[in-house]
């Protein structure tokens, strides 16, 4: 679907005007802001750590290919298998080809950001699969149909009694409108799917290139109960997702849980590497890991290079004053936010996604709550120049921008402007129509007061 900036602000004015909404994500925001605070405080070297992070992903990417090389090389010591997919479609084929071969017909999956980017559920319904997710959140918006509307907190926008309702719907089960009881019901729904799923899909928080590992951070037990029942893992991992070392994934770590939830670390942070061993008590037989693509190659080496340090904790979206007003839902893609207002033209096309880059303030605060100070608005900025030479604005928007151009550039003709508005300003005060919320012009303007006040400054 393509996201003009009308369509983005339609969808967002749902949000806006739907005070239930407003106060989800008012409210959940607000705590995620406080616990993230809280947590970076209490690190007494915290911003030497961000300066860590961002040397590390820098380096890390610098030398991507070998890296990469590395890691798969010690998946293949493990006994685990890699895959690369280019695509989207890739990443169907060969999971659909695994699946093939297992004779698999139910799929448990954890929560993934990267599989919702390539559609995976989508792909595999269609090919007569039975997939459930059982993260709870990714759970109730599979029920509800929707897509994630935060990249930690993909049921954000729902409401306790939503939930309920729902559960009620769909499953056949009333609880009380409480979180104990409604994930008593989705872990009663989903422990027999555990036991009997043929293959269990993940994605990836980070890969550790040192030993082939992979790393799933999680605040619900279902992340282990879909990589340690069902006889294949398949692990999905966007190509970036890489640490050189253990070091270098401690020092990630440690950030990613504070910055995210405001958790010194997560519930659950696993750790896989390779299929189990003969005297393992549990995990899989197989393991196989799609390293994907998808556009990410490209941005190496270019001005756009820096999305690819996000480590996905969530950070830039609960304190995006757009964001926090519009809801996920506005982006129309998985990722939404400032993040997302980069990555999804990025990966998409920008001609996808010409509304995106318009959706921000450009008033930084993604920039200054991002644990590898990635610079959004730059990249906004220049997404914004890249519409304006592709001549992917509509054209009243081009004429707006050259007009306001025109007239910016020209000190005549801006105060020609300034003139003009002052006596507008005052014929409507004196025809008693409203201005609105803009405040009565000054009688003189500023650049017309600049030289007595530099007289005075230069008197002794």
């Amino acid at each position: 679907m393509k996201i003009t900036t009308r369509q983005f602000q339609d969808t967002a004015l749902e949000t806006i005007r739907d005070d239930r909404l407003s106060a989800a994500y008012d409210t959940a925001l607000a705590r995620f802001r406080r616990n993230r605070e809280n947590a970076l405080a209490a690190v007494a070297d915290v911003e030497d750590l961000r300066d860590e992070l961002k040397s590390i992903r820098e380096e890390t990417l610098a030398s991507l290919a070998v890296h990469l090389e590395t890691f798969e090389a010690n998946v293949h010591k493990t006994g685990g298998q890699v895959h690369w997919a280019a695509d989207a479609a890739d990443v169907g084929r060969i999971v659909l080809d695994i699946l093939r071969q297992k004779q698999a017909r139910l799929v448990v999956k954890s929560k993934s950001m990267v599989t919702e980017e390539v559609h995976l559920n989508q792909q595999l319904i269609e090919h007569g699969i039975e997939v459930v997710e059982t993260d709870l959140g990714e759970y109730i918006i599979q029920l509800t149909e929707e897509g994630p509307s935060h990249i930690i907190a993909p049921a954000i926008h729902q409401t306790a009694g939503q939930i309920a309702d729902l559960f009620d719907e769909k499953l056949g089960q009333r609880a009380e409108a409480e979180p104990q009881a409604l994930t008593g019901v989705a872990r009663e729904t989903l422990r027999q799917l555990f036991l009997n799923a043929d293959v269990g899909i993940s994605g990836v928080n980070l890969g550790v290139a040192e030993t082939g590992s992979v790393v799933l951070v999680t605040n619900e037990g279902n992340g282990r109960m879909v990589t340690s029942l069902p006889p294949v893992h398949i692990a999905v991992m966007g190509i970036e997702r890489l640490a050189r070392s253990w070091d270098d994934a401690a020092v990630w770590l440690s950030l990613l849980a504070r910055s995210a939830t405001g958790q010194p670390m997560s519930v659950y942070t696993s750790v896989i590497t390779g299929p189990a061993r003969p005297d393992d008590l549990d995990g899989p037989e197989e393991v196989h890991i799609i390293l994907l693509d998808h556009g990410r190659a490209n941005l190496t080496g270019t001005q756009y290079e820096e999305v690819l340090q996000c480590i996905r904790c969530g950070a830039c979206l609960s304190h995006c004053p757009v964001y926090m007003e519009t809801g996920g839902h506005a982006y129309h893609n998985p990722y939404s936010g400032p993040i997302g207002a980069v990555v999804a033209p990025l990966l998409y096309g920008l001609e996808h996604a010409p509304g995106l880059p318009q959706a921000s303030t450009l008033c930084g605060a993604c920039l200054d709550v991002c644990p590898v100070r990635i610079d959004l608005p730059r990249m906004l900025l220049a997404l914004r120049a890249e519409e304006v030479e592709k001549r992917q604005l509509p054209l009243h928007e081009r004429l707006a921008e050259k007009a306001a151009a025109e007239m910016l550039t020209s000190p005549a003709r801006m105060n020609l402007l300034f003139r003009v508005g002052r006596i507008g300003q005052k014929l409507t005060k004196w025809l008693g129509l409203s201005v609105g919320r803009y405040p009565q012009a000054a009688s003189k303007p500023f650049r017309e007061m600049w030289p007595d006040l530099e007289e005075e400054n230069d008197e002794p």
